[in-house]
C-alpha cells in the first residue's frame, strides 16, 4: 500500500512588489518548491500615507495597502523581503498562534529573534542561531528556467557569433551611479573587447539604469553583432545569461553577479563610481570563490563551480522547519 500524498506547503512571498527585492522571495520559495510540493502565493504590500518610511514599531496593521488580504487562514511559511515586508514579518509568528515559519532575507535591522531563520548575505556580517548567511541574495536561477528560456529565445540567439557575452547593466543606488562619462567609457572599454575575441553581445538594463547612461551604451554598442533588449516584450533575461560564454554585470549590485555566478561562466565586473565596504567585501568573496574578477578590458576565459546558494538556503529552510514540527 502507498501512503497518502504528503499535503501542499503553503507559502507566501511578500515584498512590496519592487523587481530585485521580489526575485528574492520569489526565487527562495522556488527553490523549496523544487524540493517539497508547495503552492506559492506572492503578496505585494505597502503602507498608506507615507507610513512605511517610519520604524516598523510605528506602524499600525491597519495602515496596510495589499493585492490581497494578508489574514488568516496563514501559511505554513511566510518569505518576507525588505523594510516594506518588516511590520508584517515582524508580527505573523503571533498572529499564526506560531503556526507559520516565519523567514526573512536580508538584513532585518536588528529584530532577529522575530524570526524563524534569517536568510542574509554573508557580507552584511550577521551571525546568529537563526542566521543562515549565504553568498549575495537568493535568485530565481535554476536549470529548468534557464532550459525554457534558451527554447523561447533561441531563435534569435543560436546564429550569433561566440564568444557571446552577456552584458547586464545596473545604475543609481543610494551609493553608486553610472553617469554619461562612465557610461561612454564603458562602452568604448566593452566594445572594443567584444571585437577583438570576435564574439556578440547580448545586453539587458535594469530599471536603475539611468536613461542618459542607457541611451549612451546603446550607442556606443548598437554596431556590435547581437541583441540590445529595450525592454519591449518578454524579458530574456534568463535566456541571456543562460546562452553567454563570458558574463559583464555592473559592480552595484549583488542580485545581478550572484545571479550570474549560477551559471559557472566568468563573471567581469565593470567598475562603477561609488561602492562601500560591503560590496567590496562581497566581490572579494565572489573573487575567492573564483567566480569574478574586475573586467580588465578583456575577456579572459576561467570556469568554477556553478553557485547554488538558493538551494542551500531551502534545504536548510525546510530542515528547520521539518524539525520545528518534532518538538
Amino acid at each position: 500500500m502507498t501512503g497518502a500524498p504528503s499535503p501542499l506547503l503553503t507559502i507566501w512571498a511578500v515584498s512590496d512588489g519592487r523587481v530585485g527585492i521580489e526575485a528574492q522571495v520569489l526565487g527562495l520559495a522556488e527553490a523549496v518548491a523544487r524540493q517539497r510540493s508547495s503552492e506559492i502565493t506572492v503578496k505585494r504590500i505597502g503602507w498608506k500615507w507615507g507610513l512605511g518610511r517610519l520604524p516598523w514599531r510605528l506602524i499600525p496593521p491597519a495602515a496596510l495597502s495589499a493585492d490581497s488580504p494578508v489574514t488568516s487562514p496563514w501559511p505554513d511559511i511566510w518569505i518576507g523581503a525588505g523594510r516594506a515586508s518588516l511590520p508584517l514579518s515582524i508580527r505573523v509568528r503571533r498572529w499564526s498562534g506560531g503556526k507559520t515559519f516565519v523567514v526573512q532575507t536580508q538584513d532585518p535591522r536588528g529584530a532577529v529573534a522575530a524570526f524563524d531563520l534569517v536568510v542574509p548575505p554573508a557580507h552584511d556580517g550577521l551571525a546568529g542561531e537563526n542566521i543562515l548567511p549565504i553568498v549575495g541574495a537568493p535568485n530565481r536561477m535554476n536549470p529548468e528556467g534557464f532550459s525554457r528560456d534558451l527554447a523561447r529565445f533561441g531563435p534569435r540567439i543560436e546564429a550569433l557569433p561566440r564568444p557571446r557575452v552577456a552584458m547586464i547593466v545596473g545604475g543609481k543606488s543610494k551609493v553608486h551611479d553610472l553617469p554619461p562619462e562612465r557610461a561612454r567609457a564603458m562602452a568604448g572599454e566593452v566594445a572594443k573587447a567584444v571585437r577583438e575575441a570576435g564574439g556578440s553581445l547580448l545586453l539587458s538594463f535594469t530599471r536603475r539604469t539611468p536613461a542618459a547612461a542607457q541611451a549612451i551604451l546603446t550607442a556606443g554598442l548598437a554596431d556590435l553583432p547581437g541583441w540590445i533588449w529595450d525592454g519591449q516584450g518578454e524579458n530574456p533575461y534568463f535566456a541571456f545569461l543562460a546562452a553567454a560564454d563570458q558574463i559583464l554585470v555592473t559592480g552595484d549590485s549583488t542580485n545581478l553577479a550572484t545571479d550570474a555566478a549560477t551559471t559557472g561562466m566568468p563573471v567581469h565586473v565593470l567598475a562603477m563610481p561609488g561602492g562601500g565596504q560591503k560590496f567590496q567585501r562581497f566581490h572579494e568573496d565572489l573573487a575567492r570563490r573564483g567566480v569574478s574578477r574586475p573586467f580588465a578590458g578583456r575577456l579572459d576565459d576561467w570556469r568554477y563551480p556553478p553557485l547554488d546558494e538558493t538551494n542551500r538556503a531551502a534545504g536548510e529552510l525546510l530542515r528547520r522547519f521539518d524539525a520545528r514540527k518534532t518538538l
